[in-house]
């Protein structure tokens, strides 16, 4: 089956179906991930995995900020529409994916992310994104306002949900273009407006 076409085939009854190339051409290896449409991701072979703009916006959906330490819930998902909203047109769908890959391999606070004991994870996470932005044609370099934006929804993130600490070292944008958030959206809504967002970039 070439790469795009969604095809389920009932072989395993449940939630959902197992795709029918995951049966009838199993991979070599044996370690993998099932995925919310019924694929599988392949953390071994990942420029064979398909990615589905299903899966990292269910999976972004249902993850909370900052390690879910916050007052309410607050999804990557609504983080990533903030980000896209936040950069020119042209940098808006590298903006609303630029943390696909935590739809696979989690998201993780930045203070530990970066520790030198998960190097290993900071490298499957660059190698992920590497293979999710091929997929969906963008370059492998992140603009430079995508990182502004991030970090200025952070500071926004942060203060709303009763984090914001001002010994935070952050390369911010200026304080006028930081965005306020009205209301966190609940993990069925951050899904919708993921996906209504993805499809209303792809339609320019």
């Amino acid at each position: 089956m070439r790469r795009g076409q969604h095809r389920v085939v009932p072989v395993v009854t449940g939630l959902r179906g197992v795709r029918e190339e995951d049966v009838t051409n199993p991979r070599e290896s044996n370690v993998w991930m099932s995925t919310y449409t019924g694929g599988r991701f392949y953390p071994e072979t990942l420029t064979e995995n398909e990615y589905r703009i299903e899966d990292i916006a269910h999976g972004l959906a249902l993850q909370c900020r900052f390690g879910g330490q916050s007052r309410e819930f607050y999804s990557v998902a609504q983080h990533s529409v903030m980000v896209s909203e936040l950069v020119p047109p042209e940098h808006a769908l590298w903006g609303l994916l630029h943390d696909a890959s935590e739809a696979y391999l989690i998201d993780l606070p930045r203070p530990i992310k970066r520790l030198q004991q998960l190097e290993g994870y900071r490298s499957l996470e660059r190698a992920v994104m590497t293979a999710l932005l091929s997929t969906f044609g963008l370059p492998d370099t992140e603009p430079m306002d995508v990182v502004w934006a991030d970090n200025g929804a952070l500071v926004a993130e942060a203060k709303m949900l009763g984090l914001w600490n001002p010994h935070w070292v952050v390369a911010l944008l200026p304080e006028a273009s930081i965005p306020s958030i009205p209301y966190s959206w609940s993990p069925l809504e951050a899904e919708a407006r993921f996906l209504r967002r993805f499809r209303e970039l792809n339609t320019r």
